[in-house]
């Protein structure tokens, strides 16, 4: 069997006909990567950003071997392995993004990141470690891309060629490395805590006023382990490790720049040795009925699509990783109107707090 966009699936992560596993600029950075990739030889493509592996595979079937690729979602490698799997193809491996990854690449297929900080550490890790003679196809949707894009990776490369827009998509072209750097996590002191961030990490070295008013609302006395549920920058996790000096924290998400950035926020901190940061797939290593409090600020959006149907797959995979009696706190936006999903999914849901925006829930394990 060969690729095709028809076997392509996004599973684990969400699926429904409004959202595609391939669409308009996958198909344009294939095509104008297409002389450059026949002309590549073993180990020479790397793909970053392949949501759910159509660059990697349709280049594994057009002839590529050794092709190395990074995903910054989980979700996104599961689904890379269970396509390839479902096609019969092979002939890649998913790597960090570190020096591995690009070391000697001569062509580079990147879907854009929204983040200027997240394509400023990519650019610059390629600009360092990849050769000399390396061709960079990054491409996106229009109207996620800003003329900022340009700016970064000219700030890396030494020319770039901005092709004609096709399907409300467009592709970055840059050649001539240089200035290159490995990413160096951005950190900030806020209210006596260090905050250590990624590029694309959500809120940045920084604390979201969703996560503020969680943790003003935390009870003052917790069990002896709680879990840190998409813990992005780990700044919940740090924060309750600093709190109560016997606890230990482990915490979790999906995205492996949030989980390097919860790593190094603990150590600034301190805290490194009670706080376990783990990359997973919502709580898969957890046993169900194993912990008894998990905090979570759940996340809204899959990709670029903003939804609601992130957050019940969360609450569902808490409640069965909570013991009975067990507790789920929850911070959401209180328009979403959460509470009686919570209820279903967790068990019965009593208000802690509520400002103008958002509001804060305990549901106990039914």
């Amino acid at each position: 069997m060969s690729f095709s966009p028809d076997l392509l699936r996004r599973w684990p992560d969400l699926e429904g006909p409004d959202l595609p596993a391939m669409d308009a600029a996958d198909r344009l950075i294939l095509d104008e990567s297409s002389v450059l990739r026949s002309g590549a030889g073993a180990g020479d493509l790397v793909v970053i950003g392949d949501a759910y592996g159509a660059l990697t595979l349709a280049s594994v079937d057009a002839g590529a071997s050794g092709v190395r690729a990074h995903q910054d979602p989980l979700s996104g490698e599961l689904a890379l392995a269970a396509n390839a799997e479902r096609m019969g193809l092979s002939g890649f491996t998913s790597l960090p993004l570190d020096a591995s990854l690009v070391s000697g690449a001569r062509v580079v297929l990147l879907r854009l990141p929204r983040s200027l900080d997240a394509l400023r550490d990519i650019a610059g890790l390629v600009a360092a470690h990849a050769s000399s003679d390396v061709v960079v196809v990054a491409g996106g949707r229009l109207k996620h891309m800003t003329h900022a894009m340009n700016d970064v990776l000219r700030s890396f490369f030494g020319t770039l060629d901005v092709s004609h827009a096709r399907q409300k998509s467009r592709v970055l072209i840059s050649r001539g490395p240089h200035d290159g750097a490995d990413p160096v996590a951005r950190r900030a002191t806020i209210d006596g805590l260090v905050v250590c961030a990624y590029g694309g990490v959500f809120a940045g070295p920084a604390i979201d006023i969703g996560t503020r008013f969680l943790l003003e609302s935390l009870p003052a006395t917790v069990p002896d382990e709680v879990i840190d549920f998409a813990c992005g920058s780990g700044v919940v996790a740090a924060s309750l490790a600093l709190r109560h000096p016997s606890l230990r924290v482990f915490a979790t998400d999906q995205s492996a720049a949030a989980v390097a950035s919860a790593r190094e926020t603990a150590l600034a901190n301190s805290v490194a040795n009670r706080v376990d940061v783990v990359r997973d797939d919502l709580l898969s290593s957890r046993a169900a009925g194993s912990a008894e409090c998990i905090v979570l600020n759940p996340p809204f959006h899959v990709g670029a699509v903003v939804t609601e149907d992130v957050a019940p797959r969360l609450f569902a995979d808490a409640a069965r990783v909570l013991r009975t009696g067990g507790e789920l706190w929850c911070v959401w936006n209180s328009a979403l109107h959460y509470r009686p999903v919570l209820e279903r999914l967790v068990g019965p849901t009593r208000q802690i707090a509520r400002n103008a925006k958002f509001t804060v829930t305990a549901s106990a394990r039914r």
